[in-house]
């Protein structure tokens, strides 16, 4: 399903490995989710957003949201026809969420418990 752009599950012990240079000392990830070439991961401290830019994908800029600056969020369900779900975050200052999809495959209320879990302190 990568190759329509939809997000899939990616194991976190996996991410850990894969990302650790980003990582604080003793940050753990929760959860992770790989887009084509962009990752997505739920850290115990912030959301880690991973894009890989141009043909080659080697310039990637990483953007750290910290749970605190997440205003609101929203998720929508796969249905029937549509079998993606959404995720919609809100970041403090910004009046354009940030938007992913995932695969029906990814149980999208799984992303929803991590997110209230760390939103929600």
């Amino acid at each position: 399903m990568a190759l329509f752009g939809n997000a899939h599950t990616v194991s976190p012990q996996s991410a850990q490995q894969d990302y650790a240079r980003l990582l604080g000392h003793g940050e753990q990830v929760h959860a992770a989710f790989l887009l084509i070439r962009d990752t997505i991961l739920f850290t115990d401290r912030r959301l880690i957003l991973i894009d890989k830019q141009g043909i080659t994908g080697k310039k990637v800029e990483y953007h750290s949201v910290p749970y605190r600056s997440i205003t609101h969020f929203a998720v929508e369900t796969a249905g029937t026809f549509d079998l993606d779900a959404e995720l919609k975050i809100w970041i403090s200052g910004t009046p354009a969420p940030i938007e992913k999809t995932f695969t029906k495959g990814v149980d999208i209320y799984e992303v929803q418990a991590i997110l209230t879990q760390f939103v929600a302190r």
